[in-house]
């Protein structure tokens, strides 16, 4: 009869941990905020020759509750004609994602790799779209690898962190 109760004991306490599974969750993806600017319309389209293009990217995270998080990807697109910017595109592509029961060293890179990845698809295409309507042919960014992206933030992170570390202890070292 105790070992039924140490089977019932067990078998509760197995439940239990099962039921306490991680979730992952996309909630909602959504365009944030646009800015398409053309300052030297309309004597830009007289150029005949193809713009410089320049991307910048970056990811931000936010907690907005206790299990609900916000990804944003903004990416700014900047095409120049002889010094001249012929357009400037600002997109700032975002999702909300709920995520519970992850452990805290895992909730990091799901927010910096796992979510971008997931926002990202969906700005390429709003990117795309708006240089189009702005009377420029479409500029398709390129993939990203944001695992990448990420381990090069941390590495940078960590960097400033070590400097900022030795300029308060006072040490000088000599180059």
């Amino acid at each position: 009869m105790s070992s039924n109760v140490n089977e019932t004991v067990l078998g509760s306490a197995q439940s239990a941990e099962q039921s306490v599974q991680s979730l992952f969750a996309l909630q909602r993806v959504y365009l944030k905020d646009v800015s398409v600017e053309l300052p030297n319309a309309p004597e830009i389209f007289l150029e005949q020759q193809s713009p410089a293009i320049e991307v910048a990217v970056d990811v931000v995270a936010h907690r907005l509750s206790e299990e609900i998080f916000e990804c944003e990807v903004l990416v700014t697109v900047t095409a120049k004609m002889a010094e001249k910017v012929a357009f400037l595109v600002e997109v700032k592509q975002a999702g909300i994602f709920q995520i519970a029961h992850v452990p805290q060293e895992q909730l990091d890179p799901i927010l910096g790799i796992v979510c971008p990845n997931i926002v990202y698809p969906y700005l390429r295409v709003n990117v795309a779209d708006l240089i189009t309507r702005t009377g420029f042919a479409p500029i398709h960014l390129n993939d990203i690898n944001f695992e990448n992206f990420y381990q090069q933030r941390l590495a940078a992170l960590q960097a400033q962190q070590q400097a900022a570390a030795v300029s308060e202890s006072g040490l000088v070292l000599n180059a």
